[in-house]
């Protein structure tokens, strides 16, 4: 048995205070850090429940929202707004595991889940550099299917899990932070790390920092949406998702984002791809050759070189959707 204690935060303030503790965990819906428990990766002294802290769905000035980190995924995904102006959020959020489990999860334990794969959760059998810095890292030469093709680092070939960040990124959001030493704000884009010699820092999160809100700006897109392969139809994570928007002048695309999940330790913003598209025409073609310099830099696995195509082929298929191209 695993000896801790649990209270709930009644405010920022204290949630702040107890998050800067030895062994605390901030506990939100439960459904990444309780499971990583019952496996012995996780080994709190402390659960903080911030459940109680902020859930609000609520329109910014300038037409974007502000979602509070305790808001419920099954709630975001529902909300009108959402559903009207991010279909891409949307359609993410639903995409994630089960119905009872976007019941339970949160948008700030979305954010912090880990990054992970079976090495990383087999404690008595593997070694996994994330568990433990500079133990080494088994899948690099084991099976490595749903690994990273770009992004990782020999200490760390694991991918970020999360579909609801995929669109997150694609849409800039910015993270809300709150701390011993004030308040900040952060890029989507800047707050998950890349792995380098340190894949046990996944985020840029300071010690006694809390997740307050996730802001997102008005859309760009005239149209959006998201599409995840995988090897099952539910409850399994992305071989290869991507979240794009899109709008379209005079045939032309005008505006673009394009993330991938599936394939990197975090999700990945595909900027290269967009700078090839954006001003220039929807074809197959524009689109393949996007998807090739986006990805120049790859250096797939035996187990995983698929993902290559599977990503060129998932949004020339996304692309064709949202530009009418195939019309």
């Amino acid at each position: 048995m695993m000896p801790l204690s649990y209270r709930r935060a009644s405010s920022i303030d204290q949630a702040i205070q107890a998050a800067g503790g030895d062994g605390v965990r901030l506990l939100g819906g439960g459904t990444n850090l309780v499971d990583l428990m019952r496996k012995g990766v996780e080994r709190p002294s402390s659960l903080l429940d911030v459940t109680t802290l902020s859930g609000s769905i609520e329109e910014t000035n300038d037409g974007g929202l502000l979602i509070g980190a305790a808001a419920r995924n099954r709630a975001v995904a529902a909300h009108p707004l959402v559903r009207a102006r991010y279909p891409m959020l949307a359609r993410a959020l639903l995409a994630g595991a089960s119905a009872q489990i976007r019941n339970m999860a949160t948008v700030g334990g979305n954010l912090m889940q880990r990054t992970r794969c079976l090495y990383f959760q087999d404690v008595a059998g593997s070694r996994c550099n994330k568990r433990a810095p500079g133990s080494g890292c088994d899948a690099a030469g084991g099976f490595n299917r749903y690994h990273a093709i770009i992004g990782a680092s020999p200490a760390c070939i694991a991918t970020h899990p999360s579909d609801m960040c995929v669109p997150l990124y694609a849409l800039d959001a910015r993270i809300h932070l709150a701390g011993s030493n004030g308040a900040r704000t952060v890029p989507i884009v800047d707050f998950h790390r890349l792995p380098g010699e340190r894949p046990d820092l996944e985020t840029l999160l300071e010690p006694g920092e809390v997740i307050t809100a996730v802001q997102i700006p008005p859309s760009p897109f005239g149209r959006s949406t998201y599409r995840k392969v995988r090897d099952r139809a539910s409850y399994a994570f992305a071989l290869v998702s991507v979240a794009a928007g899109l709008t379209m002048r005079a045939g032309k695309i005008e505006q673009i984002g394009i993330a991938f999940g599936g394939i990197a330790p975090k999700p990945w913003r595909a900027l290269r791809a967009e700078t090839a598209l954006r001003g220039g025409p929807a074809t197959a073609q524009a689109f393949a050759a996007a998807v090739d310099d986006e990805l120049a830099d790859a250096a797939p696995l035996p187990g995983n070189a698929f993902k290559i195509d599977l990503a060129r082929r998932t949004l020339s298929a996304v692309l064709t959707e949202l530009s009418g191209s195939d019309r």
